[in-house]
């Protein structure tokens, strides 16, 4: 598991391309066969990818990085699939996960493995946890079972359609936020106006992109911003003090996750753009 330590706006300020790409961007989720991790101090939450093949994927690491004895022992976790069909046990009970389908995994789960159901089309599970202090019960959200809204319009390049799976008035979680967004086909632009929320950090995955496809994902004070370039399958970490949108060279998908003081998926400081340097 790799870890990644909280920064301080006026530090970022300072820092080149190579720099803010080693704090904040994470390349690489999905490996055959591997479970992949990277621990941020923004709020303490694991941001990973498991992509079962030919074999099952299990919910591991060095729990001395921890301090527990097993993953979920004082964690909650939310998975998304982005692949093909696939299954994730949890203690035995078994969940089919679809494309684009959410579960939920409360506090105390032992074990989680993770399963392809065909190794031509493999699934690949996107993983977010965060620490918890009360246990909630496993659930599953599909797409048509989400609180979604449509916003945007072609008109300013950011029409899409957002499913807010784990938060207030949907799956319930200890503090773990968790939805996706969908810009529709010809539109670019994702969560523009800009916001910040300094009570919670959030991180984005961008999927669904053509291969010779990127996104510039903004970042930054609003009066400071900066950028980085962003492919398929890749994921950033956004500080609770930062901006966070993107601007693609096609549609795509995205899938945002947050963990803090809150779960009030509307809890924003809007910033006006008039303001954005």
């Amino acid at each position: 598991m790799e870890r990644r330590y909280a920064s301080h706006p006026n530090e970022v300020k300072q820092f080149d391309t190579e720099r803010l790409r080693k704090e904040f961007h994470i390349p690489v989720l999905f490996k055959q066969d591997e479970l992949e991790l990277v621990l941020t101090h923004e709020d303490r939450l694991i941001i990973g990818g498991a992509a079962p093949v030919h074999k099952p994927v299990k919910l591991d690491t060095d729990m001395k990085e921890l301090g527990v004895s097993f993953f979920l022992e004082r964690r909650e976790l939310g998975i998304i699939n982005i692949g093909g069909a696939g299954s994730v046990a949890v203690d035995g009970t078994e969940y089919s996960l679809n494309n684009k389908e959410c579960l939920y995994v409360g506090m105390g789960a032992e074990e989680v493995i993770f399963t392809s159901a065909d190794p031509g089309n493999p699934a690949k599970f996107y993983l977010n946890s965060a620490p918890a202090h009360q246990t909630f019960p496993t659930a599953k959200a599909t797409l048509e079972e989400a609180d979604s809204s449509a916003l945007g319009d072609i008109k300013n390049s950011n029409d899409r359609v957002i499913y807010r799976f784990i938060h207030q008035k949907g799956i319930q979680s200890a503090q773990l936020v968790m939805g996706m967004t969908l810009l529709k086909e010809g539109n670019m632009w994702n969560t523009m106006p800009a916001h910040t929320h300094p009570r919670r950090m959030e991180a984005y995955l961008y999927f669904d992109l053509p291969e010779d496809a990127v996104v510039i994902h903004l970042m930054g004070e609003p009066s400071e911003t900066r950028h980085i370039v962003m492919r398929n399958e890749q994921a950033v970490i956004s500080p609770s003090w930062s901006i966070h949108s993107g601007v693609g060279t096609s549609n795509y998908t995205f899938i945002w996750g947050m963990a803090g003081d809150n779960k009030r998926y509307d809890d924003m400081d809007p910033v006006s753009m008039k303001d954005l340097k």
